[in-house]
């Protein structure tokens, strides 16, 4: 098959386990008559080439078959409070699941608080504490911009890299729901250029005139945003459909750090240092401790389904005129079958993603992977009318 017939053939669905972005489509499509056709979307086309690729970068995603793990427990004498285990959805979920462990926490006696981890989960985690009036410390072995937050592409993907449907249970759905709609609401009243969150338009460009459509079951309405099938003539890509929906987009380092910048001027304290045990947790001065560490969960507390799924973008040189992102578009033989491509463009590069390697704990660059995503979207960009 030629790399013409492999972009004509790709399908633009099942794209939820790549890195920090492309979640399983959510919103049904509307089609229209043809007599309704829209004069065509005009785009700049994004400079796709190998001599415009600035870095590469690797992220271990916190993934648990099971779906995140969010329930107070205890460690000695303290409350311990796990919020761990998004896979790719800790950029979205992130604020949800932080309020639904501060609610846990406030009957909490001891107000003062320590939060394990400084990625997103554990930032917004501490500003919810600090919100509810807990004095609040952040232990972590890493902070921005050295966290696996930062290694994510970033935007609305409440489902990606989430949980198994075997592995799942009512209870879990119900906390995934709330936490859905919880930060939703968040992010939108986030949006400008403080946090680095915006709305763009995500296309999709597909064969399939039913790729992106129906609805994400494991989510309530009020989350997902519709979208609009392009049939031929209405859109400039090399495939007979395209569809368009709104997109939320973040931008990691601008967005952690002006979390961090909130925590500490609400008067947050941050300690870099590494746990090895439980024993040295349960040493720490606050009687309340909220687990926010990741993938290192598995070691520190034992969590034996904890799994990496490995992530891995490549970044092109940044163009300010790119300002709509695509899902899809090419696809060749893979390691997970069904990982698409995908492109999300931010003040600090291009971003080039669709990978998602299953239990893989390393931080080498998969060459492989990397020459099928730069190759799909230089093959998909100069194709564009």
């Amino acid at each position: 098959m030629d790399r013409r017939s492999l972009i004509r053939n790709g399908s633009l669905a099942a794209l939820g386990l790549v890195t920090g972005a492309c979640a399983p489509r959510t919103a049904a499509v509307a089609t229209r008559p043809a007599a309704s056709r829209r004069p065509p979307v005009v785009l700049s086309r994004v400079k796709a080439s190998w001599d415009r690729v600035i870095r590469t970068t690797i992220g271990l995603r916190p993934h648990r078959p099971a779906g995140f793990m969010l329930r107070a427990d205890k460690l000695d004498a303290k409350t311990l409070i796990h919020n761990y285990g998004h896979g790719g959805s800790g950029m979205s979920l992130s604020w949800g699941t932080a309020s639904m462990a501060a609610d846990m926490a406030v009957s909490h006696s001891d107000r003062r608080a320590a939060v394990l981890g400084s990625g997103v989960v554990g930032l917004t985690t501490a500003r919810e504490l600090q919100r509810r009036g807990f004095e609040v410390t952040i232990y972590a072995a890493a902070v921005p911009p050295d966290t696996t937050s930062n290694m994510s592409l970033a935007g609305w993907t409440p489902t990606s890299g989430l949980s198994q449907a075997d592995a799942r249970t009512p209870e879990w759905t119900a906390q995934l729901r709330q936490a859905a709609e919880i930060a939703y609401r968040r992010l939108q009243l986030l949006v400008g250029p403080k946090y680095g969150i915006t709305w763009i338009v995500n296309y999709g460009p597909t064969e399939n005139e039913k790729a992106a459509g129906g609805r994400n079951m494991l989510l309530p309405e009020s989350v997902q945003t519709g979208g609009v099938l392009l049939g031929p003539g209405e859109h400039p890509f090399p495939t007979t459909y395209a569809v368009e929906r709104p997109e939320m987009r973040i931008e990691p380092s601008i967005y952690l750090d002006a979390l961090m910048d909130d925590f500490v001027d609400f008067g947050g304290t941050v300690v870099i240092r590494k746990f090895e045990t439980p024993a040295e947790v349960s040493a720490l001065p606050e009687g309340l401790v909220v687990n926010c560490t990741g993938l290192g969960a598995k070691a520190l507390f034992g969590d034996p389904i904890m799994i990496p799924l490995k992530g891995q973008l490549t970044v092109l040189v940044p163009q300010p005129e790119i300002q709509y992102s695509t899902s899809g578009g090419a696809r060749v033989q893979t390691a997970e079958p069904g990982i698409g491509i995908h492109m999300m463009p931010r003040s600090d590069g291009i971003i080039l993603g669709g990978t998602s390697e299953r239990d893989v704990w390393t931080f080498d660059v998969n060459e492989k992977e990397r020459q099928r995503i730069v190759e799909g979207h230089i093959e998909l960009f100069s194709a564009m009318r």
